[in-house]
Formats: structure tokens, C-alpha cells, sequence
């Protein structure tokens, strides 16, 4: 099998994009052959089965051009099309695609969905997200295959040590709609309460609105007593070190404000799958975050209920959070590893390539 994927970039140190790698590494063990197009690679291991093009270049224009003709050079015996993503790749990849009559997927888990991804959506024969609803329209195309998470780099550390402050996390960027303003009120009030915390807050800063948000972050840390000596803002590590900062905290915090086709923040599964309890304010992580010993799903946009959970968390101890993290991790183990992710998306591609898995394909509307 010969297989297309398409993406932004390739690179294990991009702060946003660097889990692409693993997605590529995994698809080139079960197929012939892989051909990467992408905008960029810097990426040094790329796998002996597969050949590379990029399309990067000054303009829209000359990107588009470039673009149709790394793909077209890519179609060459092609078997199927997966683009990760970016809807505009999957309208721009339709026509060449269709002559081919070859199945073509879109990986999709966000919020957004605009113009183009309705249009995607249509022209696609199937559409891979985390979960139903991690992609915001409603159609039957969608498979729900859970995340891609690298297990065996995502692993268990040394448990924390018992005593002290309970040592919170929250990771990724300084975007308004994760919640941070929210979680640093839970911290004061949990502070107020007598609960002794310690918060790292760690992610980039990647757009003018989100650089503005990280210095009015800053500001509500240095005005607040309660905040300013318990409260770290910093930057991202590198990918590698991310194992390890998750192991030296006892819970992993994620207060995202939830919106119509909920982003599953893949932090919360590499969270889980290095056993730390996982914090939520997004109530579409049920299926990974409920039925334990502790409530780990908190009210969005209400820093008394997250402040009471935070204080809940502090006041089980650290074995009782060790039994919870471990059953987290077996969760993720089973239903969201990078493994399972890639073989349920080859076995997908193969079924719809099949004459009468195409036929179907065509004939469910959108």
C-alpha cells in the first residue's frame, strides 16, 4: 500500500506540531511505501519507506502552485490520501484525487469549523477525529479513533513524594480560551482556603492576542499575594523533557473553556499516560476522566468548583492519586495509543479502498 499524507510541518521541536513525527513514523511501519507533503520538513529521521516534497515558498500563489505539484508528483500509484488537519489541503487534494478515484481521509480534532472544513467535509470520504465530538459539525464520515499517543515515550515516572504542596501543571499555549485566568482564581481561593498549592504554567506564546494574554497572566500572578510566591509562568521544554515535567508534578490541570467541537487536548492523554490524575474542566474527557476514586471533571468557567476539586485532589494523598493515575494510563494505553491510532486508520483506508467499501463511501451523504 502506498500511502499520501499531507501536513503542515515535520518537526519534533515545533511547538505546536511536533507530534506529526510520530504520526508518520507510525504509518511508515504498515505500508509499502509513505510520500510526505508538507510546507516544511526539519526533521532528520525520517523513514527509509518515504519520500518527501515540500511546498513551501513566498505567497499564497506560489505556496498553492507548489503545492498541486508536490501532490500530483505524490499521487504516482497512490492507494490513499490522509491530510492532517487543514481542510484547505483536503479541497486543494479533491480534484487530482477524484481522477484517481482513490479514497482521501482528513485527520481533524479542533473547535474551528469554517468555510473550509464544511467543504472538506464534503469532499472527503472519511474523517478521523479523537471522538465524535471533537469535530464540530455532524456528519456520518466521522470515525472516532481516539488520540495517537506515544506510550512508550509517555511513561510512568517516580512517584511523587508524599507531604508538601500539591504540585500542579498546566501545559500548552496562552491562548484565552484554555482557561488559565480561570484555573489562577481556583489557586488563589484554594490558597485562601488553607489547601497549599504550587502551579507551573508552561506553553508558548504564539500569536500577538496570546502574548498579550500571557503579560495580563503575569500581572494578575505579581498582583496577587497568594499567587505570587505558589505561581510559575514559563516557557515550553522541549519535547523529549515532556515526560519528566509531567512526572514532577502530582496532577496535570487542564481548564479549557469548552466550545462546540471540544478540542481533545492531547496534553490530558500524555498526562494520563504518564499515571498523573488529569484536572478537566472539558466534559467531553468523561469517557477517559470518570468513574475513579476521584473526581477529576470540574464546571468550566467557575474557579469556586475547580478551586474545591484542587482542594479534594491535595487532601487524597499521593497513593491514593498513584492508584488513579495508573488506571489513567491503562486507559489511554488501550484506546489511545499511537499504535492503535495507526493501525485503525490504515485498516479504514484499506476497507474504503476495497470495491465495496468505495461504494459505500459514495453513497453516504454529508
Amino acid at each position: 500500500m502506498k500511502l499520501v499524507f499531507v501536513t503542515q510541518e515535520l518537526d519534533p521541536n515545533h511547538a505546536v506540531l511536533a507530534q506529526s513525527v510520530d504520526l508518520v513514523a507510525a504509518l511508515a511501519k504498515r505500508v509499502d511505501e509513505l510520500a510526505i507533503v508538507a510546507r516544511d520538513v526539519e526533521w532528520d529521521d525520517v523513514p527509509e519507506n518515504a519520500s518527501v516534497r515540500t511546498f513551501e515558498a513566498t505567497g499564497k500563489l506560489g505556496r498553492g502552485w507548489r503545492f498541486e505539484r508536490a501532490l500530483n508528483a505524490s499521487l504516482r500509484g497512490a492507494d490513499a490520501v490522509l491530510v492532517h488537519m487543514v481542510p484547505e489541503f483536503a479541497v486543494l487534494a479533491a480534484p487530482p484525487v477524484r481522477v484517481r478515484r482513490v479514497p482521501l481521509a482528513l485527520w481533524y480534532t479542533h473547535w474551528n469549523a469554517g468555510r473550509a472544513l464544511r467543504v472538506a467535509t464534503k469532499v472527503v470520504d472519511v474523517v478521523f477525529s479523537v471522538d465524535r465530538s471533537s469535530f464540530p459539525l455532524t456528519t456520518p464520515k466521522v470515525r472516532g479513533i481516539g488520540h495517537a499517543i506515544d506510550v512508550e515515550r509517555f511513561v510512568p515516572g517516580p512517584l511523587p513524594a508524599e507531604g508538601g504542596p500539591l504540585r500542579l501543571l498546566a501545559l500548552g499555549r496562552t491562548a484565552r480560551w484554555k482557561g488559565l485566568a480561570t484555573l489562577l482564581d481556583a489557586v488563589s481561593l484554594a490558597v485562601g482556603n488553607g489547601t497549599e498549592v504550587q502551579l507551573e504554567i508552561r506553553g508558548p506564546s504564539l500569536s500577538e492576542d496570546e502574548r498579550a494574554h500571557r503579560l495580563e497572566l503575569e500581572q494578575r500572578v505579581a498582583d496577587d499575594a497568594a499567587l505570587s510566591s505558589r505561581v510559575a509562568i514559563l516557557q515550553p521544554v522541549p519535547r523529549d523533557e515532556i515526560p519528566a515535567l509531567i512526572a514532577s508534578v502530582d496532577v496535570v490541570v487542564s481548564p479549557n473553556e469548552p466550545r462546540s467541537g471540544s478540542t481533545l487536548d492531547k496534553a490530558v492523554f500524555e498526562a494520563a499516560a504518564c499515571a498523573r490524575p488529569v484536572l478537566s474542566t472539558n466534559p467531553t474527557f468523561a469517557p477517559l476522566l470518570d468513574g475513579l476514586s476521584l473526581p477529576l471533571i470540574a464546571p468550566a468557567r467557575d474557579p469556586v468548583a475547580l478551586a474545591e476539586a484542587i482542594t479534594v485532589l491535595a487532601n487524597a494523598g499521593a497513593p491514593v492519586r498513584a492508584r488513579v493515575g495508573e488506571q489513567l494510563r491503562a486507559r489511554v494505553v488501550a484506546e489511545h495509543s499511537l499504535d492503535h491510532w495507526a493501525d485503525t486508520v490504515v485498516a479504514a483506508l484499506r476497507e474504503i479502498r476495497s470495491p465495496r467499501g468505495r461504494a459505500g463511501s459514495e453513497r453516504a451523504p454529508s
